[in-house]
């Protein structure tokens, strides 16, 4: 088994799924994967996160214990000893702290980017708000309003389809991919009521994604989330 690179605990995670041409992702599909539909439907999904108590190595670095994620993902599988390995690729991913972006650019190849950040979670009996903002082109603010009691995600649904990943999949070229394996336990969800996405999708995510902002995601998840371990990867 791989040793660990991260420990970390992701909580309150937001999720904003929006169904896409896959025509639009062919190009970031890394080597020896393919894209994994749902249903014949090709997903891609906004995601905000809180990264609690936070390990490199397994050493806290100070700044680097509590920050905000948000970051734009879409579903690969790969076949690994006749086996189909569930994963996600990130278009990129937003942080406020520099390191953890040097670390994952330089060993894993993703695509981070350091953007001032913020984040609103307002908890109260029945009802929690939960917010992330980051800043690049002005104030992008994704919001999600649900219940308080979580719920768990019915295996074979959508939502388990877009939320059980354990795999991490990056482009390295043309001829070779990285994979590295996150651990968590299954996560529950909370019922959502509301939601609010204000993105200026092309400025954050380039021309090939803009028409978002003037489209309806076809699904929006509220988790609480759990500890979680990425560990070091392998290049095929």
């Amino acid at each position: 088994m791989k040793k660990k690179f991260l420990t970390a605990e992701w909580r309150k995670l937001i999720l904003a799924n929006y169904k896409v041409e896959p025509g639009l992702l062919e190009k970031y599909v890394p080597e020896n994967t393919s894209l994994d539909l749902w249903k014949g439907d090709c997903f891609l999904s906004l995601v905000g996160l809180l990264f609690v108590n936070t390990r490199l190595k397994g050493i806290k670095f100070p700044f680097h214990v509590r920050f905000e994620e948000v970051n734009l993902r879409f579903y690969v599988k790969h076949q690994h000893e006749g086996q189909w390995r569930r994963g996600v690729v990130f278009i990129k991913e937003i942080v406020p702290r520099s390191m953890l972006a040097i670390l994952a650019n330089a060993i894993y190849k993703e695509h981070y980017e350091k953007l001032k950040m913020s984040h609103l979670w307002d908890i109260k009996p029945g009802r929690q708000n939960i917010q992330y903002q980051w800043k690049k082109g002005g104030w992008n603010t994704f919001r999600v309003s649900g219940d308080t009691r979580p719920k768990e995600i019915p295996p074979g649904s959508k939502a388990d389809f877009i939320t059980e990943r354990y795999w991490g999949y990056t482009r390295i070229n043309g001829q070779k991919s990285a994979e590295y394996r996150v651990e968590h336990p299954r996560w529950e969800q909370y019922e959502v009521k509301d939601f609010h996405v204000d993105v200026n999708f092309e400025k954050v995510y380039g021309p090939s994604f803009g028409f978002l902002k003037q489209e309806q995601p076809a699904s929006v998840y509220l988790l609480e989330g759990s500890e979680i371990i990425v560990r070091e990867g392998r290049r095929f």
